[in-house]
């Protein structure tokens, strides 16, 4: 038994001027709607994760608490459960998977916000990593709409040194001979090992480790660390991992119809009250990425997180950073 829905989206006309045929979006939904319809908050999921990854930020008592707001989590493209490579029949299936942009995404996710569950306004779109890059994606594309927006620890477009360091870990991956560039029948188990090896190195700071805070999640070494990333990622398809992967590196707000690359001008579109969250400790999305965008954002606020963490502050595992996150979101809510 599946815990999610699906929303069938037809065959949809990518960017990349691919149809995808009988696309789908997987969903699901925590609390209920309002009969005024004014308690929506839209969560994309993040790079590598499925809708069960973001309950880490959602509870009783949190700031994303279900018993007052009607929560969508839309699963990205390219996750194992929305369309992806693992789950398209041929000839879209495995490595001839279409590339897929934060604007198809967030496209997708208006479609089943409006059409399918007949939402007209929507108070925030929070998200994390490439969740936050979705949730800047929302506030450009459709500010009649969206009221505010919180990016935790993600960019409006990716930078270079990020693209880089992500072609790290593609070329970890596809180096395993048992790959079969995109083609296998079984795991390519030693390139998702060494892929979560060299993820593992980034995902948190280096006084992350001085500080052995990795204790607090029951890990007793650094050989844990990589083990607890396998176990993250090795569950995960190679192929759907790296169409995210692709989408990541690709991430533009402005690198689309509307704007034409133009990112001040898509900056400057969202009108939606913000405040944007990145980690003074991130190895890849940097507070300076997101200093050079708020620049043009009329009604923002940069508060980064103080925490030690890296990237992974974001993720709903620390309870410090989870506070002041939660201070934030509850901000944006009032």
């Amino acid at each position: 038994m599946t815990d999610y829905e699906i929303f069938e989206l037809g065959d949809v006309v990518l960017q990349s001027g691919t149809t995808l045929w009988r696309a789908k979006l997987a969903y699901k939904t925590y609390g209920k709607l309002a009969a005024s319809g004014d308690n929506v908050i839209v969560m994309p999921t993040f790079y590598g994760s499925q809708h069960a990854d973001n309950e880490a930020m959602i509870g009783t008592g949190r700031a994303l608490d279900p018993a007052r707001y009607f929560i969508v989590v839309p699963n990205m493209f390219g996750n194992g459960l929305s369309s992806s490579p693992s789950n398209t029949p041929p000839p879209l299936d495995r490595a001839a998977f279409p590339h897929i942009t934060l604007y198809d995404n967030v496209s997708c996710q208006r479609r089943l916000i409006t059409e399918h569950l007949g939402i007209k306004q929507v108070k925030l779109v929070v998200g994390f990593s490439m969740g936050a890059q979705q949730a800047f994606q929302w506030g450009a594309l459709h500010s009649d709409m969206v009221q505010a927006i919180a990016p935790v620890c993600g960019s409006a477009r990716t930078s270079p040194h990020n693209f880089l360091f992500l072609e790290g870990i593609k070329a970890a991956l596809r180096a395993d001979a048992a790959f079969a560039d995109g083609w296998y029948q079984d795991p390519p188990v030693k390139g998702l090992r060494a892929f979560s090896q060299v993820y593992a190195g980034w995902a948190f700071s280096q006084d992350f480790f001085r500080e052995q805070e990795y204790r607090k999640l029951g890990l007793a070494s650094l050989e844990d660390v990589v083990r607890f990333m396998e176990g993250r990622f090795g569950k995960r398809d190679a192929n759907d991992l790296l169409a995210m992967l692709w989408t990541w590196q690709h991430a533009d707000i402005s690198a689309n119809p509307i704007y034409k690359g133009d990112l001040p001008a898509a900056l400057r579109a969202i009108r939606a009250r913000a405040i944007v969250m990145p980690s003074v400790t991130d190895l890849y999305f940097r507070v300076r990425d997101n200093e050079l965008e708020v620049e043009h954002m009329p009604n923002v606020e940069l508060r980064p997180i103080p925490s030690i963490w890296g990237h992974a502050a974001g993720r709903g595992a620390n309870p410090a950073d989870n506070s002041f996150i939660d201070a934030a979101l509850r901000e944006l809510l009032a």
